[in-house]
């Protein structure tokens, strides 16, 4: 299989899920407070949006990608 097949089809596919899942959250943990040797910690989420065009923008990209590769 061509390069260009697999660089285009993953951009699809990250595409399609960007427009599935619209975003991701991680967690992080983070210092609250510090007196001298002891530390409070909280666990932060954090929500990461993907926004709808970068999806599409993907997906019109790997589609243009399987298309120059195939013309080549």
């Amino acid at each position: 299989m061509k390069t260009s097949v697999i660089v285009g089809v993953l951009l699809i596919v990250l595409g399609a899920a960007a427009l599935v899942y619209k975003g991701f959250s991680f967690t992080t943990e983070e210092t609250v407070a510090q007196i001298g040797p002891l530390k409070a910690t909280a666990e932060v989420e954090n929500d990461v949006a993907i926004p709808n065009v970068l999806g599409i923008v993907a997906i019109i990209a790997g589609v243009l990608v399987i298309a120059v590769g195939a013309r080549k």
